[in-house]
């Protein structure tokens, strides 16, 4: 269900120089989210007309509202860096298929980058053991609220400033990390090779793909990512019929 609603911020900070933490006030849009789904956001200054997806941190069905992790990479999001505490934002949400968190033993929980805000209602969700393979250029981001469910917590950065020196898929590798199911999001060439590392290790695994989005609701393909079908492939859409698939449906070599 796609609901068109007239939202407010009720806080708006940033991490550091260009992450930021929102909360808003969303109680039809909560009661139908789910973990991995993302909104759209609209501007609302009249020029830059066409919303923009975030992905949703976490939910609180019970309040009402949803939390924001989002960092400002263009016109749009610094738009939304701007705006205040009680200011009112349009969105349409849910958007997407969302994680489908599955019961099981031992879940692993893979990010990287502004991936890394998507995974934390899944890592709430899950049950059974949990850990959480976390990746960043230089320094960590929500490190804390992760520790908070429970889960075990593992650090990469590319500078080694915190935990291993490295990417996840090399800590990954260091550390031997199984489990019986990987959710991950991230770069498409970090999801590549954790593909590649759940395929040898025989760990069923799925994948936020990150692309670019126009619409944000199928009506255009300025999002395609390429499915396997049988010996050929099909486009599928990551706004539509993602963003969340299962590693060994994408065609990762294109």
């Amino acid at each position: 269900m796609k609901i068109v609603e007239d939202t407010v911020i009720l806080k708006n900070t940033p991490i550091n120089d260009n992450i930021f933490d929102m909360i808003i006030k969303a109680p039809a849009a909560a009661q139908y989210s789910a973990a991995g789904q993302f909104i759209e956001i609209y501007t609302g200054n009249g020029v830059n007309l066409l919303p923009r997806p975030i992905s949703i941190c976490e939910i609180d069905k019970d309040n009402g509202t949803l939390r924001l992790v989002y960092q400002v990479v263009g016109k749009g999001t610094e738009i939304f860096s701007k705006k205040k505490k009680g200011d009112i934002l349009r969105i349409i949400a849910p958007l997407g298929n969302g994680y489908g968190i599955k019961t099981v033993k031992k879940s692993i929980f893979v990010g990287g980058g502004i991936g890394v805000p998507p995974l934390l209602e899944a890592v709430k969700q899950a049950e059974g053991e949990k850990i959480v393979i976390l990746g960043f250029r230089s320094g960590t981001v929500l490190k804390e609220d992760f520790e908070k469910t429970g889960a075990k917590v593992l650090i990469a950065t590319d500078d080694g400033s915190v935990g291993f020196k490295g990417n996840v898929v090399e800590l990954m590798k260091s550390e031997n990390i199984i489990g019986d199911v990987i959710y991950s999001c991230g770069p498409k060439i970090m999801l590549k090779f954790l593909a590649e590392y759940a395929e040898e290790k025989g760990i069923e695994c799925f994948v936020s793909m990150e692309e670019r989005m126009a619409c944000g609701i199928g009506a255009c393909v300025g999002c395609a990512v390429k499915i396997k079908n049988g010996d050929s492939f099909v486009n599928k859409k990551v706004c539509k019929d993602g963003p969340v698939f299962n590693s060994k449906e994408v065609l990762w070599n294109d």
